[in-house]
């Protein structure tokens, strides 16, 4: 196996958006058909190029990286003879206990590697191209769908998409994006019918409470899925007091990136009215909206392992898709 070869591989990986991990021999104890340096590019379905070991290896090194590919973590692991199979946490490594005949020990070294998360940002307000600005920065990738929108407002962006139709979007955008509703009174009801028809991890819809509230049951009598409709997150974003398009931005940003890291902030409703009233700020959503123009609406084995820890403090993490 040549290093171009590898190289190869893994850029293939990344250009389909393919999850996988960078699994790496560091020790070896003989026998082991494994020697330090091997390594394998390795997906959750299981080794797509490269070597580390023979079949008592294997098993061990694709459940776990299925852990780190759903987590993100890097983990060390030793796979070692025992007279059972058995797991255990020894300090940051996990081993793994193989009743194998071979009888070698492997340490070897997982590095998940996932693909960017995703953000679609659906509207063309002054809001939805300051998220679509901001996004980047945190390493997310952007797509616009508007409609009718002027793809040169949002030129940094991966893809824009004029058209808010749901049959224009199928194929042109993954599955599993975060997706925010930034229409600001412009073609809402369209917009968050939109984004109902992603295959999208969570929605946010910017817009008040009462508004939410309307249109949410609005997408219900129109025969939309109830649960799905009521998932979507409105009042979208973090209390900060947010004014401006880039303030309301920043705060939609934070609650995108607490979901993608998995945190479960306080809902920013509930948050205000814990706060003191001399403390109170002024509404997420103080920004204006734009007046109501035609086509708008009325105005998103289970085992021990699964416990490892992280590899030390600074153990290297990859992006959350």
């Amino acid at each position: 196996m040549s290093s171009a070869d590898f190289l190869a591989a893994a850029m293939r990986l990344q250009q389909q958006e393919t999850p996988y991990a960078l699994v790496s021999v560091l020790r070896v104890q003989a026998p082991a058909s494994a020697k330090p340096g091997d390594k394998a590019l390795v997906t959750a379905d299981g080794i797509v190029h490269g070597w580390i070991g023979g079949g008592c290896a294997q098993p061990a090194v694709l459940r776990t990286v299925r852990l780190a590919l759903a987590d993100g973590v890097a983990r060390m692991i030793r796979i070692a003879p025992a007279e059972q199979s058995e797991t255990r946490e020894l300090d940051e490594v996990l081993e793994f206990g193989m009743s194998c005949h071979s009888g070698g020990t492997l340490e070897l070294f997982i590095d998940p590697m996932r693909p960017s998360a995703q953000l679609v940002v659906v509207g063309d307000s002054p809001m939805a191209a300051a998220l679509a600005g901001l996004a980047p920065r945190v390493g997310l990738r952007v797509s616009v769908v508007a409609h009718g929108v002027d793809a040169a407002r949002f030129a940094g962006t991966d893809r824009v998409v004029d058209s808010d139709e749901p049959s224009q979007l199928a194929g042109r955008i993954g599955a599993g994006a975060f997706v925010v509703v930034a229409t600001q009174g412009r073609r809402d009801l369209q917009g968050l019918r939109a984004a109902l028809s992603l295959d999208a991890r969570q929605i946010f819809f910017v817009a008040s409470q009462r508004k939410a509230q309307v249109l949410k049951a609005a997408l219900v009598e129109a025969g939309h899925d109830a649960a799905a409709v009521q998932a979507i997150v409105a009042p979208a974003g973090q209390a900060i007091g947010a004014q401006t398009p880039e303030e309301i931005a920043l705060s939609v940003l934070a609650a995108v990136v607490a979901a993608r890291r998995g945190a479960t902030p306080a809902p920013r409703a509930r948050a205000e009215a814990a706060a003191p009233a001399e403390a109170a700020q002024p509404p997420l959503h103080a920004l204006p909206e734009m007046p109501a123009v035609a086509g708008s609406c009325c105005g998103g084995t289970s085992t021990s392992s699964t416990s490892a820890k992280p590899i030390g403090k600074g153990a290297k993490t990859t992006p959350a898709g």
